[in-house]
């Protein structure tokens, strides 16, 4: 008696753990994701879709992720070093996300600075234009804690002004109000700083190109 009450007790004990694997098993996996799918894109398909930006009918990238690889007629982002890189795609060059953890003081990290200060110079002076040292801003010399920042200062982005209107026969006028038109505030007012999305201005680019 004593035993088929024990094995009662523990079938009766495994059928309730039973029916509370499969309770919570389609609680959490199957209606809690598809409320929360559902919510996200009703509420905020954007974001959910991956912040996505379309060009011409397609998408060419998001506009929370940085990529490499513009042409000289374009606006640069900010260097990109990661912990990887890939040789198929040279828009998304890391593979892997993060910063060198460099100290300010490592020779590396100096020797790049100097080599991209150098390189910012060279290739945004133009003639009747001439970018000095003291003008480049940190953005354009490092890169983020990702490595993967898809915008820049709105002073990196206008050192680069007068280069993107020589290569493209623009106006530096109507470059510097691309600029400005594309710049973002702070978040809230008063959070991080003002910057400009490197993807969406060189987009506007495109058009204004194509207009001119």
């Amino acid at each position: 008696m004593a035993m088929n009450t024990s094995v009662m007790n523990t079938a009766r004990l495994l059928g309730a753990g039973l029916r509370a694997l499969l309770v919570l098993t389609l609680v959490t996996g199957v209606v809690y994701p598809l409320v929360v799918t559902g919510v996200a894109q009703a509420l905020f398909t954007d974001k959910a879709n991956g912040s996505e930006i379309t060009s011409d009918g397609r998408v060419v990238g998001s506009s929370l992720i940085g990529q490499q690889g513009y042409g000289p007629g374009y606006f640069q982002p900010r260097p990109a070093a990661g912990l990887g890189t890939n040789s198929l795609n040279t828009r998304y060059k890391l593979i892997l996300s993060g910063a060198t953890n460099l100290a300010a003081d490592d020779r590396r990290l100096v020797d790049s600075v100097e080599q991209a200060k150098a390189k910012v110079v060279e290739d945004n002076s133009v003639p009747g234009y001439t970018v000095r040292p003291s003008q480049v801003p940190a953005d354009a010399v490092t890169s983020s804690g990702s490595g993967l920042d898809p915008a820049i200062s709105p002073q990196y982005a206008a050192l680069q002004a007068h280069r993107v209107a020589v290569r493209n026969g623009l106006p530096v006028a109507a470059v510097e109000k691309l600029v400005a038109d594309h710049t973002q505030g702070r978040t809230l007012g008063f959070l991080g700083e003002p910057q400009v999305n490197v993807l969406e201005l060189n987009i506007a680019l495109k058009d204004l190109v194509a207009r001119k």
